[in-house]
């Protein structure tokens, strides 16, 4: 019976001592959080946690050990706020927030934890602001835009059409920036082209997007749409309805096959490791980080041949390189004019620096307006012609 008692003794002493190893080795573990404004099915927040993954393994190869801690459907404000709270309890060493309006309520936390690090992607206070803690990260994704609307413009002539739709989430800079550098590009490709935005007052709300995709296909005549919105709801609305679609944040070919030709997206891959590995060796972050084409940091998804026009990854390419050697100045403000006059000949004649409210001091003596140069949030606001806006909404 000793002899019994003894090896079970023995064997819950083995027991405990792997379970204290195994939480040893766990806690090895540095933790980083990311607050989301939707969940892994909204293709937003799907391209932001699949990169933070990536790059958790890339640096796991290199000896990191790391652990990701995320706080989904998160709305601004107070749920922001505790979501931030809550991810500095868990111990997480930094803290992303991945959406624009969250963060005011992550700058209060940040004040409060000084020893966290805390990064507002697509933001653009937390760079500026007196705290030691804070930084912004974005990144110039209007490059990747340009290059979808090469896409779209060679659908159109394809097609023998014009008339491109957009659906948007707000009408904020980031948004503006995001749907000229789309039109631009297809008017690159198609001359004639014109475009019809509609906003849906939310990054995320698939409903409404489905809709206002419907109401620019049916009503409006676009043969070709585009989106700053979440989720794929625009894709299979033009799917449904027999016309094409270029996307944003993910590759919408497995949800729209037959609609949709390619799509835009940041790859954040780069930026996490970069960040994580910055934290883990305990450097400070730049504040203000942004890359692009030229970095690999923003890119085009698969192009899906079956339905692309003939010649569209051959004038994709050529207008790459054309935008990474220079010869292409993506915001021409020579190019383009906002209610009928060219944008230099206002901006000559305006002394008292009001044409376009903040936008002056952007545009160089050359006329190319410089966005992501002095923030890495978007900033450009002009509307120019060509593009109409069914609604101003939001």
């Amino acid at each position: 019976m000793k002899k019994v008692l003894a090896v079970v003794l023995a064997l819950a002493m083995v027991l405990c001592f792997a379970a204290c190893g195994k939480k040893e080795e766990e806690s090895k573990a540095v933790k980083f959080g990311m607050v989301c404004i939707g969940n892994d099915n909204m293709a937003y927040d799907h391209n932001f946690i699949e990169a933070a993954k990536d790059a958790a393994e890339t640096l796991k190869a290199q000896g990191y050990e790391i652990e990701w801690i995320f706080k989904y459907d998160t709305a601004d404000g107070d749920p922001t706020r505790t979501a931030n709270e809550e991810l500095v309890e868990a111990g997480c060493v930094a803290v992303f927030n991945n959406s624009y309006g969250m963060e005011p309520a992550m700058l209060q936390v940040a004040a409060e934890n000084p020893e966290v690090q805390f990064v507002g992607m697509t933001n653009c206070v937390g760079a500026f602001d007196d705290l030691d803690n804070t930084s912004n990260a974005f990144a110039r994704i209007y490059e990747a835009r340009y290059l979808a609307g090469v896409a779209a413009g060679m659908k159109l002539n394809e097609l023998g059409e014009t008339k491109l739709g957009y659906v948007g989430a707000y009408t904020f800079a980031e948004v503006i920036s995001g749907y000229t550098a789309f039109y631009l590009g297809a008017k690159s490709v198609c001359p004639e082209a014109t475009m019809d935005v509609q906003f849906v007052g939310s990054w995320s709300d698939a409903e409404k997007e489905a809709q206002a995709a419907e109401n620019l296909i049916t009503n409006y005549g676009c043969k070709v749409i585009s989106q700053h919105s979440d989720n794929v709801t625009p894709a299979t609305k033009a799917q449904e309805h027999g016309v094409f679609h270029v996307g944003y944040n993910k590759d919408m070919t497995a949800e729209a096959a037959g609609a949709s030709i390619i799509s835009a997206r940041i790859d954040w891959t780069k930026y996490f490791e970069y960040a994580l590995k910055t934290v883990l060796d305990g450097g400070k972050l730049d504040p203000d980080y942004c890359h692009g084409l030229a970095e690999g940091e923003v890119a085009l998804t698969n192009l899906n041949e079956a339905i692309a026009a003939p010649g569209t990854a051959e004038a994709i390419e050529k207008a790459k390189n054309a935008l990474l050697d220079g010869s292409v100045k993506l915001f021409n403000m020579n190019e383009v004019t906002v209610g009928g006059e060219h944008v230099m000949e206002a901006f000559a004649r305006d002394t008292d620096g009001d044409f376009a409210g903040d936008t002056d001091p952007c545009i160089t003596a050359e006329g190319i307006f410089e966005e992501s140069k002095y923030q890495s949030a978007p900033y450009f606001g002009l509307r120019i012609d060509g593009i109409t806006l069914v609604n101003e909404a939001y």
